[in-house]
């Protein structure tokens, strides 16, 4: 069996981390220091493909540590936790080296059928005599703030395309692939900055070991994309509502995704200003519907979401359009992952000051928030006094002094 080009090329050390240098030496440091701690959890959180899984390989490697790995979606309760983790935390290693213990993707710990996961994980936490690395793609969800508090969070950014084009061209070079400059380039910006995906997409070559413009379309993302391009064929090039409607039933993207790659496409396709009015009215009553659904849970609005979606763009215009378009990725999803980040960030420390300065959390993001980040970003002094009262940790305040 032919070996995975990201195991055969995973990071030996620190510093093979691609991108990562400052959230690297905070978990080396942690670990280094584990005894010393007064938190015994490091949380890595950034987006997927970042290095956050090889962080962890690569320092336990580094410092000589046996690694214990488990994903949190496979140990979501209380029972398979404590089962999972709860001997691996007093057990000495067998060769009688420090232990890492690795749970990764801890957003797999959902909501009510995982009761008493979290819960169970800060017990693990409070009692290990060992270093905890967690990872995370967005550990700012409410269900996360005791989790967060126990541990120490280092940040991954997205990796650039340079960052990204640099270890690609290591690979190509030990694997023998021809390529050119341009091509590694634009397969570094095609996966959104997800390295992993990138390296799978090397590996996935013709045999003819070549990366030029025309191989980039053999690539693995485009058993990704293709079906995404076909749904957008159907839904632009009909006016018959039956066949619109099935687009997206074979596409192996969620709704969402599929909302910003037709809003990327849209404009492109319906050049005339009456057909692309009522496309676009569609497209926001689409969203009308996907607003009640993340509010109210009301998941029986989901077949009006579509319908709109896909029925209702492709019956807006007149006719079908005859010209042909290149349909293109949305570049919005990573635009949106930053701004997520930002968002959660300051709802979590909305949430954990409210009830201290007697104000809603709402009233805290609009009133006090601003104030908090104009006096943090302009009088350490009072940031620190302010910080220190207010209980709010390293990642908090760095978010608060932010221009």
């Amino acid at each position: 069996m032919t070996q995975s080009w990201t195991a055969k090329y995973q990071p030996k050390v620190g510093k093979d981390i691609v991108g990562q240098a400052e959230a690297v030496e905070k978990a080396r440091s942690f670990l280094a220091n584990f005894k010393k701690q007064p938190k015994k959890a490091l949380l890595l959180y950034g987006p997927s493909g970042s290095g956050k899984t090889s962080i962890a390989h690569a320092l336990a490697n580094e410092l000589g540590l046996e690694l214990l790995e488990v994903n949190a979606s496979d140990v979501r309760n209380e029972e398979q936790i404590n089962a999972r983790l709860g001997a691996a935390i007093r057990q000495q290693s067998l060769f009688g080296r420090g232990k890492l213990i690795l749970v990764d993707e801890i957003d797999g710990i959902a909501g009510q059928q995982d009761r008493g996961g979290v819960a169970a994980l800060l017990n693990i936490i409070a009692d290990t005599h060992f270093p905890i690395v967690l990872t995370s793609n967005n550990p700012f969800d409410q269900k996360f703030d005791r989790l967060r508090s126990a541990s120490f969070m280092a940040e991954l950014q997205p990796l650039s395309v340079a960052d990204m084009a640099k270890h690609l061209r290591k690979i190509a070079s030990a694997e023998n692939i021809e390529f050119d400059e341009e091509s590694l380039k634009k397969l570094a910006r095609s996966t959104g900055g997800d390295l992993r995906a990138a390296i799978n997409d090397l590996q996935s070559l013709p045999r003819d070991r070549k990366l030029t413009d025309e191989s980039l379309e053999a690539l693995g993302e485009r058993n990704r994309v293709e079906p995404v391009l076909s749904a957008l064929t159907k839904i632009f090039k009909t006016t018959d509502a039956d066949i619109a409607v099935k687009a997206f039933e074979n596409v192996d993207e969620d709704l969402d995704r599929c909302f910003l790659w037709i809003d990327e496409n849209l404009p492109k396709e319906y050049t005339e200003p009456k057909d692309l009015a009522r496309a676009y009215e569609a497209l926001s009553m689409a969203d009308v519907f996907r607003g009640r659904i993340r509010r109210w849970q009301h998941w029986r609005f989901l077949v009006y979401e579509s319908a709109l979606l896909t029925a209702g763009v492709a019956c807006a215009k007149q006719e079908k359009y005859r010209h042909q378009v290149n349909y293109s990725q949305t570049t919005r999803l990573l635009r949106l992952w930053r701004a997520n980040m930002q968002f959660q960030k300051r709802k979590a420390i909305a949430e954990k000051i409210a009830p201290m300065l007697h104000a809603s959390k709402r009233e805290v993001v609009q009133h006090y928030i601003p104030y908090l980040k104009f006096i943090f970003s302009h009088s350490k002094n009072m940031a620190d006094g302010i910080a220190r009262e207010l209980k709010l940790d390293s990642e908090e305040t760095s978010w608060l002094k932010q221009k």
